[in-house]
């Protein structure tokens, strides 16, 4: 398509919005500062830089060995900053414990500082770009079945420790960058078969979250993150939904809402109105579960479609942080990161150009005819005419445009890996 095309086609889709009584620039505007949170580990299969020669544990798995993974800290930047150059807007980059610069050296989870990551700061700085972290329990000789909820004490104290360290290390990341990190809690602790002591492991749990926490970090947005259950461990999960949203509410702190981390029937969205009323704000991991948490790649489904209307009909686009949580190994990972994010943004622009007023008047007159006829009607809305002036404007690839340069990066780069 031509510049002159994709105008045309904007200028006509503006036309037929305003028809509705929707401001296309206005929706623009506020995509613009919707900065998604990019996850490293898609680079590099969540292998990190460690010299510790773990394999994957803790429920963690990445599928496929498609060519051309990053293998070191200068591939992961290399290929973050191309993704950059394919996704319209500012975005941000979510690193793991495991991803610091070791220089080659070993350095345990208890002894990482933030010196350790100011070479990500630095690189952040001259990319334009803000950083969110998240401590790592998993793929370690501690880490075991239990982490934070273990019976022993000291190892326990291991990994309260790692974790304060950790959020010291995003309280640096924000004070440097000028924006509050994202610092995310997942542990995988839990039981393959049946337990007797729950009550006992999430009194751990709840004790190492009080030590950790008592360390006040004011550049952290600490966040929570649940899960139903992991491979191994799919009797008893410590960290429940249950359980950190009652933690998170009372300790006035986020809880981190992964789509993959619930029953197949159940939807996120519809938990983010609930947990809004008594959060002033929320995490959220967008992934793809197939059956449960195979984390693939975000496409523009039913579920990230209603993910963020839910967002933006409740008027919380500023309570939620947005980070991408999927590590797809079967193809190209470039690839993967630009369909992800892309199909993100086109969900919440559907949203923007909804109908909401129309609708909300048809649902107050209990007119649900019209109310469901609208929804539907808006499905075939030029949106997509919108995103394409959106890239345009941004100066990225419009349409499938991508495509070919992504197979032009593969060859002159990955191939070569």
């Amino acid at each position: 398509m031509t510049n002159e095309t994709i105008i045309a086609a904007y200028q006509q889709a503006k036309e037929r919005y305003a028809a509705l009584g929707i401001d296309t620039d206005k929706a623009l505007n506020q995509l613009e500062q919707i900065h998604l949170s990019l996850h490293c580990w898609q680079t590099d299969d969540v292998t990190g830089f460690e010299q510790s020669g773990e394999a994957l544990s803790g429920g963690i798995q990445a599928t496929g060995n498609y060519p051309g993974k990053a293998r070191n800290i200068d591939e992961v930047r290399q290929d973050i900053e191309y993704v950059k150059t394919l996704i319209p807007g500012d975005h941000r980059l979510s690193l793991h414990a495991i991803y610091g610069d070791f220089k080659g050296k070993k350095v345990d989870r208890d002894q990482i500082e933030p010196c350790h990551f100011q070479s990500w700061i630095d690189w952040a700085k001259a990319n334009n770009m803000k950083l969110d972290f998240n401590s790592t329990s998993f793929s370690h000789p501690k880490s075991g079945n239990m982490t934070l909820s273990h019976r022993d004490q000291g190892i326990r104290d291991f990994w309260i420790e790692h974790t304060i360290r950790s959020r010291k290390i995003a309280e640096e990341m924000g004070r440097q960058l000028g924006s509050p990190a994202c610092h995310n809690l997942w542990i995988h602790d839990g039981s393959k078969d049946i337990t007797v002591d729950r009550y006992l492991y999430r009194s751990n749990l709840k004790e190492s979250l009080d030590k950790i926490f008592a360390v006040k970090c004011p550049n952290v947005k600490d966040a929570v993150e649940c899960k139903l259950f992991g491979t191994g461990l799919e009797s008893f999960t410590v960290g429940s939904h249950e359980f950190y949203m009652g933690y998170a509410v009372q300790n006035g702190i986020m809880a981190t809402m992964d789509m993959g981390h619930f029953h197949p029937t159940e939807e996120v969205y519809d938990k983010l109105s609930a947990l809004l009323l008594f959060s002033k704000e929320i995490l959220l991991h967008v992934s793809r579960p197939v059956r449960w948490d195979s984390d693939h790649v975000v496409i523009l489904n039913d579920s990230l479609t209603m993910l963020a209307q839910e967002i933006v009909w409740a008027n919380a686009l500023d309570r939620v942080n947005y980070g991408l949580d999927y590590f797809d190994a079967s193809l190209n990972r470039i690839g993967a990161y630009v369909i992800g994010s892309r199909a993100t943004q086109k969900a919440f622009l559907q949203a923007l150009l909804s109908p909401i007023d129309r609708l909300r008047k048809a649902e107050a007159e209990e007119n649900f005819f019209e109310r469901l006829a609208l929804l539907e009607e808006a499905k075939g809305l030029p949106w997509n005419d919108v995103y394409n002036y959106f890239c345009l404007t941004h100066n990225v690839p419009v349409a499938e445009g991508y495509i070919a340069e992504i197979h032009n990066y593969e060859h002159n780069v990955l191939s070569k890996r």
